[in-house]
């Protein structure tokens, strides 16, 4: 699914230039659940970036579901962005006075999705994610935790194939994240692979496996 080799990112230049990622290689299996771990500022979140092709690499080699990143144009990446990975951030992004079925309307429309379809596929996973009955809700009348699940469902709207959540827990209550990552649980179950970015210990215990981060290196 994903294979990374020496990956490194440095932002400015000179005097100036900071390294969030020093030579990191991973190798992640479709169908896997991982969490990656580390302090604030120890590169985990501009290796999900990387991963999601949001950024560039400074070098290194990254390829996804065995195709070379490296040499496709802004273009081409925001094609398999949009068909194959579906993101989810703490901050939810949602446009706040648009209804939870319209936000999760949106990706559709970029990829073409005609107008019935989408509706219908949306309100399918609003359903699925516990919030059919809000479909019409805006994000300003949620909470933090259905925001979120929002969020995942629109992060699942082109039936990506990879997930990658970057701290989908950090603003919620011990409850509402409870259940958040219990649905990512219950996504992964079904198939699909999911890269989470986190530091707290007791979120990552739900992955099937632990990546540890420190200063843009793997411990």
């Amino acid at each position: 699914m994903i294979a990374g080799v020496e990956l490194t990112k440095v932002y400015g230049s000179g005097e100036t230039a900071y390294p969030a990622l020093r030579g990191v290689s991973l190798e992640i299996r479709p169908g896997q659940f991982l969490a990656v771990m580390g302090p604030s500022g120890c590169g985990k979140s501009t290796l999900l970036h990387l991963v999601g092709l949001l950024d560039r690499p400074t070098s290194g080699r990254l390829a996804l579901m065995g195709e070379p990143m490296d040499s496709l144009s802004d273009a081409q990446r925001t094609r398999m962005r949009r068909e194959k990975i579906g993101f989810v951030f703490q901050a939810f992004n949602l446009l706040l006075r648009h209804s939870a079925i319209e936000n999760v309307c949106l990706p559709m429309g970029y990829a073409g999705v005609p107008r019935r379809e989408r509706e219908l596929r949306a309100q399918e996973l609003l359903e699925r994610v516990g919030l059919g009955s809000k479909a019409r809700s805006t994000p300003l009348e949620l909470s933090g935790g259905e925001r979120q699940r929002v969020a995942i469902a629109r992060a699942l709207a082109n039936r990506p194939s990879l997930l990658l959540a970057d701290e989908p827990t950090g603003n919620l209550d011990s409850r509402s994240s409870a259940g958040i990552i219990s649905l990512l649980g219950e996504l992964n179950a079904a198939g699909m692979t999911v890269v989470l970015v986190t530091h707290d210990q007791q979120v990552a215990q739900r992955a099937q496996g632990v990546l540890r981060m420190k200063d843009g290196v793997f411990e």
